[in-house]
C-alpha cells in the first residue's frame, strides 16, 4: 500500500479500528496513523501489529499508553503535547473510540483546551450487531453493558422495558445466559431478540429467537468471543377501533370514565388520553 504521511494540524484524530478482521480499517485511518507526530493507544500492543500488518512504518514516533486506568495521569502530558503543536492519534483496542472505550476524558479535555478533536469513523460492534440482527434499526439505543449484580441488572432492563427502540448491550460469554433470563422475565418472553458473537471473525455467529428461547440456547453452549444482544422494542397489539369502543362500552356499564381507561391504557399498551377521550365520549353519548 502507498501510503502517503503529510504534515497534519495539531489536534487529537479518534481513530476506529477492526474489531476482528484486520482490513476493516479505513484508508484515511491508515494515512492518519502514517502521518501524527504521536501515537496513542489503549493497548500499545494491538496498535503495533495492525500497523505492522498494514505496513504503516513507526520510525522514531512514540507510542503512548492510555485508558481507563492511567487517563488522569496521561492526559496532561498528552494536553502538553497538544500545546506544544503535536498531532495525536488515539485508537481503542478495536472499534470506536468513546462506544464503550475509552477516549471520552481526553476528547474533552482537548476541546476545553482549544484544540480540534476529529474523528476518523469505522468499525463498530454494536452497529455491526444492528445491521445483523433482522430487528428494526429506524430507531435503536445503545445501553452499553448492563450491571453484573442480578438485582442491579433487572433494575436496569425494566428502566428500559418501555424504550420505544431496538435495544443493544454488550455482555460477557459467562453471564449472557442469565441476562437472556433476566430480559426474558422483565421484558417478556416473546420479546424477540438477537445474539451477535465473534462479528467480523471467523467464527462469527448470529442466533436469533425469542429470549426464552436464547435464554435456553446460552445456557447449554459454551459461548466465547465479544457478544453484542439486540433486544426488539415492545410490540403493541394490533386492535381495531372498532373492538376498542366496544370493550370500552362494556367496561363503562361497571366502571367510571377515569377507571375504564386507566385499565385499558395499561391492558393494550395504548396511550390513556386516547382511550380517555374515547371513554368520555361514549359516556356523553
Amino acid at each position: 500500500m502507498n501510503l502517503q504521511p503529510k504534515k497534519l494540524a495539531p489536534g487529537v484524530y479518534l481513530i476506529a479500528t477492526p474489531i476482528g478482521t484486520a482490513r476493516d480499517i479505513t484508508l484515511r485511518a491508515l494515512d492518519i496513523l502514517a502521518s501524527v507526530d504521536v501515537l496513542v493507544a489503549e493497548d500499545t500492543r494491538s496498535l503495533k501489529r495492525l500497523m505492522e500488518i498494514h505496513g504503516v512504518p513507526l520510525g522514531d514516533r512514540p507510542v503512548l499508553s492510555y485508558h481507563d486506568h492511567n487517563g488522569g495521569q496521561m492526559r496532561p502530558r498528552l494536553l502538553e503535547l497538544l500545546a506544544d503543536g503535536k498531532s495525536l492519534a488515539y485508537a481503542s483496542e478495536a472499534g470506536t473510540p468513546m462506544v464503550a472505550d475509552p477516549g471520552f476524558d481526553l476528547a474533552r479535555a482537548a476541546r476545553e483546551a482549544g484544540h480540534d478533536v476529529i474523528s476518523a469513523p469505522g468499525p463498530s460492534a454494536v452497529v455491526t450487531a444492528l445491521t445483523l440482527a433482522g430487528l428494526p434499526t429506524d430507531r435503536f439505543m445503545f445501553a452499553g453493558f448492563l450491571p453484573n449484580a442480578k438485582g442491579a441488572r433487572r433494575k436496569a432492563l425494566e428502566e428500559l422495558a418501555e424504550v420505544p427502540a431496538t435495544v443493544a448491550y454488550y455482555e460477557s460469554p459467562k453471564r449472557v445466559a442469565a441476562m437472556l433470563k433476566d430480559a426474558a422475565e422483565v421484558l417478556g418472553e416473546d420479546r424477540e431478540a438477537a445474539v451477535c458473537r465473534e462479528l467480523t471473525k471467523k467464527f462469527e455467529e448470529v442466533i436469533r429467537g425469542n429470549l426464552v428461547e436464547l435464554s435456553e440456547v446460552c445456557a447449554e453452549r459454551t459461548l466465547k468471543g465479544e457478544i453484542v444482544v439486540v433486544i426488539d422494542r415492545r410490540r403493541l397489539p394490533k386492535i381495531q377501533e372498532v373492538d376498542l369502543e366496544e370493550e370500552l362500552r362494556a367496561m363503562l356499564d361497571t366502571m367510571s370514565v377515569r377507571d375504564a381507561s386507566d385499565v385499558l391504557a395499561e391492558k393494550t399498551g395504548i396511550k390513556r388520553r386516547k382511550i380517555y377521550q374515547m371513554a368520555l365520549s361514549l359516556a356523553q353519548g
